[in-house]
């Protein structure tokens, strides 16, 4: 017999008993590439920063200012909003329904590495803010060079009446006169220079200011340095009071020994701010933090670094995107600006309810601690649909500063707003994984570290139960949402699973390959 029909009886010999078995002979795959895998604590995709939500005057700032620093527009988009905030803040809020109002001040924070150019955005997007700043002051310099005027002559003429009634020998006439000279000077206010903006305060300097503003001011900061004040590190003690109450728009009344009481009825603060990914894991650890709810008011952006990718010679950002940014702004500060006792109540349309009622039934059931992908965060979720509120009204008012309280929020707007709010949460969710907040991927980090040890190239589901330290897992089956955790992000990929054996009886583990990252130079074949 030739060599050829040897060959081809084998082959034969071997369809004929894999028949009898069940099964067919295949050429054996080649192994598939692996590959790099993702690190736990982050998400494959997360989607890019919606920048045609925004007006669009504010959307072309945004995407010259992305493309002329080269930086993604998750940077000057989130900045844009905390401008907006700034604007805005104290000034109006969203009347929701009944006694449910929302003001519509935002914490937000982007996460980016360093050299990422975070001053030279924050420079771009905020120095309209800064110029509306000083034209204010300019413009009301005039009132205060008058009331400080008015105040000196209302306390030389009470300290000539008091010499008066002193004279008199306390004549009850004399000393009404000098009684109500007093209250004159008191009742003459020296308005303040209007500050809009400031840096890394205390948050007793920041309280200070709030108050002498009328209960507004925004902390704008190209660095993270607002955390480690928070966390207490002039006064040694966590103070987060201010923050709390300011994002909120609550009463803040703060009493100091040997300085008059200050009040407002409604504190309004923004923040805006861009930190390194470090300081989002750091604050997670910081006392109080998270127990106090802090870190469930802000609007988190994590997008991916464009360092070593960037362009060397960009297009500036147009001067007639910038020009158009800066005036409509400004008109923005000016035109809210003298709303100072009862804010602007904006109102919904019913289109724009039922927008927002839609988004609040669809995140509700995701809150659930066991079974919805929110329950973990739910302390940043669960604000999550007052954000959108808050959003739509900056994004109507960005469009109609001067007469926007005629005018109800459109459903359009709040649709724009629904979006940026699902942009923002699949930033949250990547963000709390950063601080270790969810617990499947704390017990896939408990799976990653044993292979990590064990060096296998492939093991089977019962085989790491089996492995790991007693209760870890309480039952095989909770070992497979970390398991498959661990896949998504590229670090271990199932095996086909095994033919049932045609005598029954319990089915084998299914088996994973693990990725050559984990195995180092002292890999193994078992586990």
């Amino acid at each position: 017999m030739s060599s050829a029909e040897d060959i081809l009886n084998g082959l034969n010999a071997d369809g004929v008993l894999a028949d009898l078995h069940g099964q067919h002979p295949t050429t054996q795959p080649e192994p598939a590439q692996w590959e790099a895998p993702v690190p736990l604590g982050t998400t494959r995709r997360l989607p890019a920063f919606p920048t045609e939500e925004l007006p669009d005057w504010v959307a072309a700032m945004v995407a010259g200012i992305a493309e002329e620093t080269q930086t993604p527009a998750d940077l000057a988009g989130c900045i844009s909003l905390a401008a907006l905030s700034t604007a805005a803040g104290g000034r109006a809020l969203v009347q929701v329904r009944g006694t449910y109002t929302e003001p519509v001040n935002l914490f937000t924070v982007v996460a980016m590495p360093p050299a990422s150019r975070k001053s030279a955005v924050f420079r771009a997007m905020c120095a309209p803010l800064l110029q509306a700043e000083k034209d204010l002051a300019e413009r009301i310099r005039p009132q205060i060079t008058e009331a400080k005027l008015a105040r000196e002559l209302a306390a030389s003429a009470a300290e000539k009446a008091k010499q008066q009634a002193a004279a008199s020998n306390g004549a009850p006439d004399k000393l009404a006169e000098a009684s109500d000279a007093a209250v004159a000077i008191d009742q003459i206010k020296v308005p303040v220079e209007p500050q809009l903006v400031a840096d890394d305060v205390t948050p007793e300097t920041a309280a200070s200011i709030l108050t002498e503003q009328g209960g507004r001011l925004a902390v704008l900061s190209a660095e993270g340095g607002i955390f480690q004040i928070l966390a207490g590190r002039y006064s040694g003690t966590p103070n987060f009071d201010l923050f709390l109450k300011g994002h909120a728009g609550d009463m803040l009344r703060v009493d100091r020994k040997g300085r008059a009481a200050e009040h407002v009825d409604s504190a309004i603060l923004t923040l805006g701010l861009a930190v390194q990914p470090e300081v989002i894991t750091e604050i997670a650890t910081g006392p109080g933090f998270r127990g106090k709810g802090l870190l469930g008011r802000f609007l988190y952006a994590l997008p991916e670094s464009n360092v070593g990718r960037r362009k060397v010679d960009p297009d500036p950002c147009p001067d007639d995107v910038v020009r158009s940014y800066g005036e409509r702004l400004q008109r923005m500060v000016n035109a809210l600006f003298d709303w100072q006792d009862d804010p602007i109540r904006l109102q919904l349309s019913p289109e724009a309810d039922q927008q927002r009622i839609d988004y609040a039934a669809a995140i509700e059931p995701r809150l659930h601690a066991q079974t919805g992908d929110l329950g973990h965060v739910a302390d940043w979720a669960g604000k999550s649909v007052g954000a959108i509120v808050r959003m739509a009204g900056l994004i109507h008012l960005a469009a109609n500063p001067v007469d926007g309280y005629r005018q109800p929020i459109s459903g359009e707007t709040m649709a724009a707003a629904v979006r940026l709010g699902e942009y923002f949460t699949a930033h949250a969710l990547a963000a709390f994984d950063h601080m270790g907040a969810d617990p499947e991927a704390e017990k896939a980090q408990l799976v990653k570290d044993w292979l990590s040890r064990k060096k296998p190239t492939r093991f089977t589901v019962r085989e790491a139960f089996n492995g790991l330290p007693r209760g870890t897992f309480r039952k095989v089956a909770d070992l497979q949402p970390a398991l498959e955790l661990l896949e998504s992000h590229g670090w271990i990929r199932a095996e086909p699973r095994p033919v049932p054996s045609a005598k029954g009886g319990r089915p084998p583990s299914p088996a994973y390959e693990v990725h050559p990252e984990l195995l180092g130079a002292h890999s193994g074949p078992g586990a």
